[in-house]
């Protein structure tokens, strides 16, 4: 074993998930100093066995034994990492190799979760992003159309991927992962309908030049012949009397009433993420502060669709209320709602409140208050319709591609002008938006 492998402690219950944890430590270089049963070991014997990290395979018994291990948990000298006994065992091939990588570079043995070899330009996709982020609310009219070869009539040879701005003065390449499923997409066609919609020129008011001129300012008396002033009728004026009595009572009723301005609905923060997703929410979460005002809405596609299991894990990682999200319920500032993928929001009168839309999830989030994050494993075909609330004023940001573990999502962010940091730098943001 290398004088520099990390100590873990492997807390998982005996079976096919643990066996598969102790193989993939093994291939990523770990010391395991420690291989328990949650329900059968003491706090006080893994933090004897002095692990630097501790990769704890969650399962229905798993969750409620980690109760006894909030100071292990809460400790910042050790880091912990969680996996689902289901996925554990159902990775094969491709995956597991992949996740073996991941692994290797959260113990710190590798800055790369590429395979080996594929380190040359040849193999790996080219992403060209600009080195100072465009700013979130900029109108999609702005934005630089961006194209894939993939988008072309004859798909390209090669698996690389080259997305590009316009103008490529002052950018950095950054790789992204040659395996990743490439999405493609073209802006040209959006970006003109937008044009055509929005940047035509108004048409000029017209005006009207009235002259009037008085040709003879002499008096003069006017006749209208015809008529006749009828004599004042006893009936008709004790009726008039009565209409004004009525007004005068009308009147006395009537309160001022200070004119209001309604004031703008208050807005949220959505997380979405996916595979490789809940380490990065919980350092998101863990980095946010006590008092933060605004409801976080955590969208995180589980293949075993365990949510209220999820719930339990992210409460550990922060002191935020963690709570599963109810259809009817509104949303409250400062508090972590877990969002299963059938319901979404709309505006109840008090605020922003859970339906059971989820297809209006994104669209109802009101822009100039709200925030986007797209972490590890997120779906990238949500990236047009993010971008969209960026140019209405949403504060837009995607998990920093080194240490992503699916960057599918966040590398099509970048290339539309997204922000990008890691899961503690976009919590910082967070913060300062609504400081």
């Amino acid at each position: 074993m290398s004088d520099t492998a990390r100590r873990v402690a492997l807390l998982a219950r005996p079976g096919a998930a643990r066996d598969r944890m102790r193989e993939a430590l093994g291939q990523a270089g770990a010391d395991i100093v420690l291989e328990a049963d949650p329900a059968n070991t003491s706090e006080e014997d893994v933090l004897a066995s002095q692990p630097e990290a501790a990769l704890i395979v969650l399962d229905a018994a798993t969750d409620e034994a980690l109760d006894r291990f909030e100071g292990m948990l809460s400790n910042p000298k050790i880091e912990v990492l969680f996996e689902e006994a289901e996925l554990a065992t159902g990775r094969v091939g491709w995956d597991a190799a992949r996740w073996v990588r991941h692994l290797r570079a959260k113990l710190g043995h590798s800055d790369s979760v590429l395979p080996p070899g594929r380190g040359g330009v040849e193999a790996i996709a080219e992403l060209i992003v600009p080195e100072a982020p465009m700013p979130a609310a900029a109108p999609p009219a702005s934005m630089p159309a961006a194209t894939t070869s993939a988008a072309s009539t004859s798909a390209p040879a090669a698996s690389g991927l080259e997305l590009s701005l316009a103008d490529d003065e002052g950018v950095v390449p950054v790789d992204v992962h040659s395996d990743m499923d490439l999405v493609a997409f073209e802006l040209g066609d959006e970006a003109a309908h937008y044009t055509s919609e929005h940047s035509a020129e108004p048409s000029p008011p017209l005006a009207a030049k009235f002259e009037l001129e008085l040709v003879d300012d002499t008096p003069t008396e006017i006749r209208i012949e015809g008529l006749e002033l009828a004599d004042d009728h006893p009936m008709d004026a004790s009726r008039f009397q009565s209409d004004m009595d009525d007004l005068n009572n009308r009147f006395s009723t009537m309160e001022l009433v200070e004119e209001r301005t309604a004031a703008p609905m208050r807005g949220a923060v959505l997380v979405l993420a996916g595979i490789g997703g809940p380490d990065a929410v919980r350092q998101l979460l863990g980095a946010l502060p006590a008092e933060f005002p605004r409801a976080v809405l955590v969208q995180q596609r589980l293949d075993g669709g365990h949510y209220d299991k999820l719930v339990a894990q992210m409460q550990r990682a922060t002191t935020l209320p963690v709570k599963l999200a109810v259809s009817g319920d509104t949303l409250q500032a400062a508090t972590v709602y877990i969002l299963p993928p059938t319901l979404g929001v709309h505006e109840n009168g008090q605020g922003l409140a859970f339906n059971d839309a989820p297809a209006d999830l994104l669209a109802a989030l009101p822009a100039g208050d709200s925030a986007v994050l797209m972490l590890s494993g997120a779906d990238a075909s949500q990236v047009d319709a993010v971008m969209k609330l960026a140019a209405a004023g949403a504060l837009i940001a995607g998990q920093a591609l080194d240490g992503c573990y699916d960057v599918a999502a966040p590398a099509a962010l970048a290339a539309r002008g997204g922000q990008a940091g890691k899961p503690q730098e976009l919590a910082r943001r967070l913060a300062e938006r609504w400081h």
